[in-house]
């Protein structure tokens, strides 16, 4: 079942499947921002990456002994939310755990995830809960995709109000792993501007870490800015599919990211990962502005 929910300016939908943005349409002239989920490209539009960032390494992670196996990404962008409220410009969903994630992912947890419009902004908000009785472990992040052209299309980067004028971006394995290498790529810049293509996904995401930019700007052909997606995390990656000629490009705010090749599986040792003491809550977010 999909949610609305609107202001004077912004239309926002969001699926209980996943707890998914599924569409942003500017009321003024009725452009949709976000991507329609054509399965020729790409079968999803905004999907919350939960307990894990990408891939573990050899889709396998290691806890108290035990091996657990998790495909890319997680699971809750596969499980249905309990939508707790709805109010004109907020909607709050939940989810929890239950047999089939304690077969892939041993804890406990309450997620919350919540939606809300403020004049043309889009808040979105996470909350984890640890209802465990030890400390729990896990990454979490957004994957909004957005349609644009990539050959006409550009991304501005920025920290702390100032543009960016150089970034490195790590670079996933040739192997098929979806892991990280040990590659670095320096982005070309021009006035804070990355030129966008389809050679510049041909190795999968590209992925900033070190809190290099806090906001992304998406600026079209003739210079001017889309939308924004602004967020205070550690690393962030862009992406469009590989080979596909895709006509969007996705904006991902992480707390969390895939293994390195060779990593030692350890889920408590993972790069960027997060930890909750018993009773704890990690509250963070995003926000999307048009």
């Amino acid at each position: 079942m999909n949610y609305i929910i609107e202001n004077s300016k912004l239309k926002l939908t969001v699926s209980e499947h996943g707890a998914e943005i599924k569409s942003l349409i500017k009321k003024a002239d009725g452009t949709e921002y976000m991507w329609q989920a054509d399965s020729a490209y790409w079968g999803r539009t905004a999907p919350v990456l939960f307990p894990l960032v990408g891939n573990y390494y050899e889709k396998k992670s290691v806890f108290d002994g035990k091996t657990y196996e998790m495909g890319q990404h997680g699971f809750a962008r596969d499980m249905d939310f309990e939508l707790v409220s709805q109010t004109e410009n907020e909607l709050v969903f939940k989810l929890t755990e239950n047999a089939e994630t304690k077969a892939k992912y041993p804890f406990d947890f309450v997620l919350i995830i919540n939606y809300i419009l403020s004049d043309d902004t889009v808040k979105v908000g996470w909350k984890v809960e640890n209802t465990n009785d030890s400390t729990m472990y896990f990454s979490i992040g957004g994957h909004p995709a957005f349609n644009c052209d990539l050959n006409t299309y550009s991304l501005r980067f920025e920290k702390n109000g100032r543009v960016n004028t150089e970034l490195t971006a790590n670079i996933i394995a040739a192997d098929g792993s979806g892991c990280l290498s040990n590659e670095q790529s320096k982005l070309s810049l021009c006035d804070g501007v990355l030129k966008m293509s389809d050679e510049l996904f041909s190795r999968d995401a590209l992925i900033m870490e070190d809190q290099q930019s806090d906001k992304v700007t998406l600026v079209d052909e003739n210079g001017q800015d889309v939308l924004s997606v602004s967020f205070d995390a550690p690393l962030y990656g862009i992406w469009s599919p590989v080979g596909k000629h895709a006509p969007f490009v996705c904006i991902e705010p992480w707390f969390g990211r895939c293994d390195r090749v060779g990593f030692n599986q350890k889920l408590e040792e993972r790069e960027y990962g997060n930890s909750l003491k018993a009773g704890e809550a990690f509250e963070v977010g995003f926000s999307i502005n048009v």
